[in-house]
């Protein structure tokens, strides 16, 4: 997400406006976020992508206005268990991934699984790949998923539009951020208490 990086998106101005426009009404709305975080080791092999998001560099580094607190890192180890510090009121929950898929994660595979959320409303980068795979992964599991289509950082026009066009069939829904923030929405008025990450909407 900064120029020059290795996998810059194509649209970058655009959607770090969009995203900041955005987090600003999940802030002022007290929306709980579940976030995902690329997370890669200096000697892994290249698997179709140059080498990004190695761990503990500054390429890996989330958007600063992206990160709420009080929040929670839970770490990709294989295991079902999650950590306990996760039963709080939390603002945000940060996974990290191997993959591209989040719920390749299987902390997130069961957080996310066993929600009860009533909407997950997906932004962020990887609109062609982890973006599209965590919203089918989601419909799959019969959850309500919407699409904020402009706060999505994607490197290919074409790929991208192929990507919603496949999640739309899959019965996502799609808006942009000023449809979603707009404060004739009675639904999303800010101001509510924030719910238990178990039971609220997800921006991802």
């Amino acid at each position: 997400m900064e120029p020059g990086a290795i996998l810059q998106v194509t649209n970058l101005k655009s959607v770090v406006s969009n995203l900041r426009q955005l987090f600003g009404w999940v802030t002022s709305a007290h929306i709980a976020v579940c976030s995902a975080v690329e997370s890669h080791r200096p000697a892994e092999p290249v698997n179709g992508f140059p080498l990004h998001c190695i761990d503990g560099t500054l390429g890996q580094k989330k958007l600063a206005f992206t990160l709420l607190s009080p929040r929670a890192v839970v770490e990709a180890d294989n295991y079902l268990s999650l950590p306990s510090n996760l039963q709080g009121e939390l603002a945000q929950i940060i996974f990290r991934k191997r993959t591209r898929d989040v719920l390749g994660n299987p902390k997130a595979d069961h957080l996310l699984t066993r929600s009860d959320a009533g909407e997950f409303i997906l932004c962020g980068v990887g609109l062609e790949h982890a973006i599209k795979a965590l919203a089918l992964g989601l419909r799959a599991r019969e959850k309500n998923v919407t699409l904020v289509s402009d706060a999505c950082g994607y490197w290919s026009t074409a790929d991208a539009d192929l990507a919603i066009r496949q999640m739309i069939a899959k019965g996502v829904k799609i808006t942009n951020v000023a449809e979603i923030t707009a404060p004739q929405a009675p639904a999303r008025r800010p101001g509510r208490p924030r719910r238990s990450l178990l039971r609220t909407r997800y921006p991802v």
